[in-house]
């Protein structure tokens, strides 16, 4: 989990508006170092152990128990249960780290899933903020009359935007505020052309007419370094 001072530099107003705080087992612990305290815990328990589960308990704090055995992570589980309670808006913070690629890879992914369809979602730490942009044109229409995917990227100029193509060819990508443009280009699967764009000012913007891209903002130390 990334310190609290180091994601409000990175991304000032992140929190901002946060109604309900979901934890993801031992998450119960970290979102007390970011200055929240949990309003549901949810998952298998397994990093609380006995005693942390009793202190939540002890506290009032709601719980939502998994076997370990389970077809869903824990961070699925915590989404799914952000979501049962009405959130429209989703920041997951902590999905990033650790020692296993998997695990980080399959966060990513859940921007995917099925719950989240018209919901905004970022996934956040101290260098980096992720998203997916989806665009709801089905496959082979034209451009005429399209119903457009934007997003607009708020945030320090000379930082680093990159667009992955998430799936499938992503098709009629735009941006603007960035220092190399797409005016209605595809960006395919597997070529790296999305890599590593450059943010010309405080807002830059995307939009696609078909298909999805990751959008991974990093953030740049005063040198220019990640």
């Amino acid at each position: 989990m990334p310190p609290r001072a180091a994601l409000d530099a990175a991304w000032p107003g992140w929190d901002g508006a946060v109604a309900l705080v979901v934890a993801a087992d031992g998450g119960a612990e970290k979102a007390r170092d970011l200055g929240w305290r949990p309003d549901v815990v949810v998952g298998d328990g397994d990093s609380l152990g006995p005693g942390g589960l009793a202190r939540l308990r002890a506290e009032g704090i709601a719980l939502e128990l998994a076997p370990v055995a389970k077809d869903e992570s824990d961070t699925e589980l915590a989404v799914v249960a952000a979501v049962r309670r009405g959130a429209a808006r989703l920041t997951i913070v902590g999905a990033l780290g650790g020692p296993r690629l998997d695990h980080a890879l399959a966060n990513l992914w859940l921007l995917a899933h099925p719950a989240l369809a018209g919901r905004e979602v970022v996934i956040l730490d101290e260098r980096t903020r992720i998203r997916l942009l989806a665009a709801s044109t089905p496959r082979g229409a034209g451009v005429a009359g399209d119903d457009r995917a934007a997003a607009v990227l708020a945030g320090r100029p000379g930082d680093l935007v990159t667009l992955l193509p998430f799936g499938e060819d992503a098709r009629g990508v735009v941006t603007e505020g960035l220092a190399y443009p797409l005016r209605d280009e595809p960006l395919p699967a597997g070529p790296a052309r999305g890599l590593s764009n450059v943010r010309t000012g405080p807002e830059a913007s995307v939009s696609l007419r078909a298909g999805r891209l990751l959008v991974v903002e990093t953030h740049l130390d005063e040198g220019g370094s990640t």
